[in-house]
């Protein structure tokens, strides 16, 4: 018997949990030195990828977050707020899917640009800004059945077993956005092949 009702959609989310409270040994060791990074994620795949780094937008609409990501951003639940969903590639290969949540909210004065990035990437954008914060990063591994590795995986040759993500809210000036970025096969075959040689 399927579980239904709010059960069921607690169960087609991540969980997601600070780096203190998701033990080492379980993150994919390959994926560890880039799960943890505090950097830009942005700056740090253009670097790995020689010029070949590019953003392709999936979506970009406004539509209700999820149920986690209206917690963490303290928004009601059934509000909407505006959802990017991108595919960040190096070459031909998607690399990190990301899903940015934006409540109307923040969509005010200079901030309203985020609405207008196109294929530019979000994340050259909040590092640039020196009045950008952070809250603590959480990490998730995510797996099939879930919202989030079905959107994330969609379109790819082969599902693997999970994925691992992380998140982070943003804030401009003290406005929030919250930025889920999903690794995808393509970079830890990447960075198994750079280990490798």
């Amino acid at each position: 018997m399927k579980p239904r009702g709010r059960q069921h959609s607690r169960q087609r989310e991540p969980r997601w949990l600070t780096r203190r409270r998701m033990p080492c040994r379980r993150i994919d060791a390959a994926l560890r030195g880039w799960l943890l990074d505090p950097g830009s994620l942005t700056e740090r795949l253009v670097a790995a990828c020689d010029g070949r780094f590019r953003v392709e937008v999936v979506s970009q609409r406004h539509a209700r977050p999820q149920r986690n990501e209206c917690r963490v951003l303290r928004m009601r639940h059934g509000r909407h707020a505006l959802i990017r969903q991108v595919r960040l590639y190096c070459g031909d290969q998607p690399w990190v899917f990301a899903r940015t949540v934006i409540p109307l909210s923040t969509l005010r004065g200079r901030r309203r640009r985020l609405a207008r990035l196109g294929n530019r990437p979000l994340g050259a954008l909040l590092f640039a800004d020196p009045g950008m914060r952070r809250d603590a990063m959480q990490i998730s591994c995510i797996r099939p059945g879930q919202a989030l590795f079905d959107t994330a995986t969609r379109g790819l040759r082969s599902r693997p077993g999970a994925i691992w993500g992380r998140r982070s809210v943003f804030y401009l000036d003290g406005a929030p956005l919250l930025v889920s970025e999903v690794f995808l096969p393509g970079l830890a075959r990447a960075v198994r092949q750079t280990a490798n040689t």
